[in-house]
């Protein structure tokens, strides 16, 4: 399955690989040595990938650090495009929340959380204590904001990253809905059997561009939303 990129997509043992057709060789090779058996050659079924075997594997070099992929659950997800908009608005985020939330906090845009033992995903705006030298040697793990800038993402943001974010026990879950140009809010996690990871967030609320938005953890800022949607 090709994407609409250059690269491609291709089924291993623990689900989806993104690389340029010319590293699957050594790809394959690679992943077979993650198995005490080499790579199974059946795999309809595929196992998880942990969060330590993504690591070895960017090591080792087999992804360039602005491929768009995330470990989600286990699984390689190829990452929404960022489109001239969802730029934009992860600026505008940042912006806006930094101001918000004031000294004390580090708001950080596309970088790595170190969610779970099989989960690296990288939202476009999260909000973590400290500073940003906190995190030299390891990424922060529990943010008390973060956002998803969604647009073709839409769904997956909702639903599958909103279950994984959700049974980590994020407080505070905002999805930038740039189609209908309205922020969703999702707060308060509760189990869930039916959802991807079994959990959901108990409480949604839409905001529309003329309505303010406080964070949890800053609950006497008073954020537009208009200052949010490019």
């Amino acid at each position: 399955m090709e994407s609409s990129a250059h690269a491609a997509v291709k089924t291993y043992p623990f689900g989806y690989i993104y690389g340029d057709a010319h590293q699957r060789p050594l790809v394959d090779a690679y992943v077979a040595g993650l198995y005490d058996d080499g790579m199974p050659e059946y795999i309809a079924h595929t196992r998880r990938l942990t969060r330590a075997g993504y690591d070895r594997l960017i090591d080792a070099g087999f992804f360039h650090p602005d491929d768009p992929i995330e470990l989600v659950g286990g699984r390689l997800m190829v990452a929404e495009r960022k489109t001239p908009p969802h730029c934009v608005a992860t600026v505008m985020v940042t912006r806006a929340i930094a101001t918000a939330f004031g000294p004390g906090w580090d708001v950080r845009p596309q970088g790595p959380l170190a969610l779970d033992d099989e989960s690296e995903p990288e939202p476009d705006v999260v909000v973590v204590p400290g500073t940003i030298q906190d995190y030299l040697h390891e990424h922060p793990s529990r943010p008390v904001l973060t956002v998803e800038i969604a647009e073709a993402s839409l769904e997956t943001d909702r639903a599958h990253k909103g279950s994984l974010y959700a049974r980590a026990g994020l407080a505070d879950y905002w999805v930038l809905n740039l189609i209908d140009r309205v922020l969703e809010v999702y707060r308060e996690p509760v189990p869930e059997p039916e959802a991807p990871f079994g959990w959901r967030y108990g409480r949604r609320e839409v905001l529309d561009p003329s309505l303010t938005v406080a964070p949890l953890a800053a609950p006497h800022a008073a954020i537009r939303v208009a200052d949010l949607l490019p």
